[in-house]
């Protein structure tokens, strides 16, 4: 029976933190302006659809963000846990604490789709700089919002761009500081921590 339940939680967690992943992409998407007329784009709002169609109609946008696709995240962060927790130890414990836990989780992705948004966009200014697939256009409309301030920041190096490192610093240091002692302040188990 451990071992069914074990299946089961990976199974949950790997088809829940891939929709999760889509969800948040949805937010991150209209946050940093993407073009919507990209083929990821469409996929991503296609497969967030259905369930943020009802969603929308009780939560309105707000400073012109979608608010709902972001509740839908905490949505499915929150349900992934709790059923993670009911599957591993029987209950789901304390609501309150899994929404906390829900909205670290959410936070934590939302830093991590940043992070390898811009390690993508390293490796592809190595590898095809200048490329115009869609994919490679998102990365890019992703990682610009982040990049500009370090860009402000840096002297210009010629043709070296250095912001990308102080932005894995700062997300990094993001991460170490506020979600892993997050985690910890509020009691999170390591079977959650997984997810984050």
């Amino acid at each position: 029976m451990i071992g069914l339940n074990t299946a089961a939680v990976y199974v949950l967690q790997t088809l829940g933190s891939l929709y999760l992943l889509i969800v948040l992409l949805r937010f991150v998407l209209q946050l940093v302006r993407a073009n919507f007329y990209n083929p990821l784009c469409q996929f991503i709002v296609k497969a967030t659809q259905p369930l943020l169609k009802p969603l929308r109609r009780i939560i309105p946008s707000l400073f012109g963000l979608d608010m709902s696709s972001l509740v839908l995240a905490i949505l499915v962060q929150l349900a992934l846990m709790a059923l993670t927790l009911l599957l591993t130890y029987g209950t789901t414990g304390n609501f309150l604490q899994l929404l906390v836990w829900a909205i670290i989780g959410v936070t934590a992705l939302f830093l991590k789709i940043f992070f390898f948004a811009m390690i993508i966009s390293v490796i592809l200014s190595w590898v095809a700089p200048g490329s115009h697939n869609p994919g490679a256009e998102l990365v890019n409309q992703i990682c610009e919002p982040a990049l500009a301030p370090f860009r402000r920041l840096l002297p210009n190096l010629g043709g070296l761009d250095i912001s990308p490192i102080l932005a894995f610093m700062v997300l990094k240091l993001l991460d170490m500081l506020v979600i892993n002692n997050l985690a910890t302040m509020t009691g999170m188990p390591d079977i959650l921590r997984m997810l984050i």
